[in-house]
């Protein structure tokens, strides 16, 4: 097992397509560390960080670390960081998954809204990165992947949500700039991106309720698809903005049916393609 004996740092872990991936890279052999806000259950989001850490332990053959964290606080990263290397001796792996949606148009965008975009999205995003790199230079094979769309600078996806997609483009960038940045120390930063929406819980309770869920695909497709970039060799594989899809295919995976919500609904295309 390529990932056995790795240790994989994910934040926004406990449910979504932060969960997915550290079940599927848990089945590998990984040790996980998962950072999430949730600790106690909440009636709109599904689990915690402690009940996806007990469903991760189960997927696999290495250890699991919940942290209970926000990544708006430097203290907090640190304390994420400091404990996921104390507990597993490094970090191979960080997946900047976190984030925060919403997509009023300027005039009914609320200034805490825009800053809590802009604290977990991109500030969070970038401090994780910081922090996390000084362990990633002493790693084999280490990637920093973030969970952020291609810079597609069509205008309609600014004038639709222009403080969301100035959060996500802000994720993208640091993609664009760690890359060659850390190229010299062989560390490979992607990032990954679904072709079509993801049943998640900010798309039943932020953007579509069912009738979006049922046109959407599973985060295991995600999970598969950031699988098969963090096999990839780390100075080969940098500076990318995959799609899902175009991963799988890659692989020779072209059926993509399984991952569907519901097969006999239409897929609705994610925003940024």
């Amino acid at each position: 097992m390529s990932f056995e004996n790795k240790t994989v740092l994910i934040t926004g872990g406990s449910r979504g397509i932060g969960k997915a991936i550290a079940l599927r890279l848990a089945k590998e052999g990984a040790n996980i560390a998962i950072a999430g806000k949730t600790a106690e259950p909440h009636p709109k989001l599904d689990g915690t960080i402690y009940t996806a850490a007990a469903e991760i332990a189960q997927a696999g053959s290495g250890k699991v670390l919940p942290l209970q964290a926000d990544i708006r606080s430097e203290e907090s990263i640190h304390h994420i960081v400091q404990s996921t290397v104390d507990t597993f001796g490094g970090i191979d792996i960080l997946i900047n998954n976190a984030s925060a949606i919403n997509l009023s148009p300027t005039e009914q965008t609320e200034p805490k809204r825009w800053d809590l975009m802009h604290d977990i999205n991109v500030r969070g995003t970038f401090f994780m990165s910081q922090a996390a790199i000084p362990h990633l230079k002493k790693a084999h094979n280490p990637h920093i992947l973030n969970l952020s769309p291609p810079l597609n600078m069509e205008p309609g996806w600014f004038a639709k949500h222009l403080a969301y997609t100035m959060s996500k483009y802000g994720m993208s960038m640091i993609v664009l700039g760690l890359a060659e940045e850390m190229r010299a120390h062989r560390i490979g930063v992607n990032a990954l991106w679904p072709k079509t929406t993801i049943a998640t819980a900010a798309v039943q309770n932020l953007l579509g309720g069912d009738f979006l869920m049922q046109r959407s695909r599973t985060p295991d497709i995600v999970a598969d698809a950031a699988y098969y970039i963090l096999s990839k060799p780390s100075f080969e594989c940098t500076g990318n903005f995959f799609i899902d899809e175009q991963i799988l295919a890659e692989q020779g995976i072209t059926d993509l049916t399984h991952y569907a919500v519901n097969p006999d609904q239409k897929l609705m295309m994610d925003l940024f393609i």
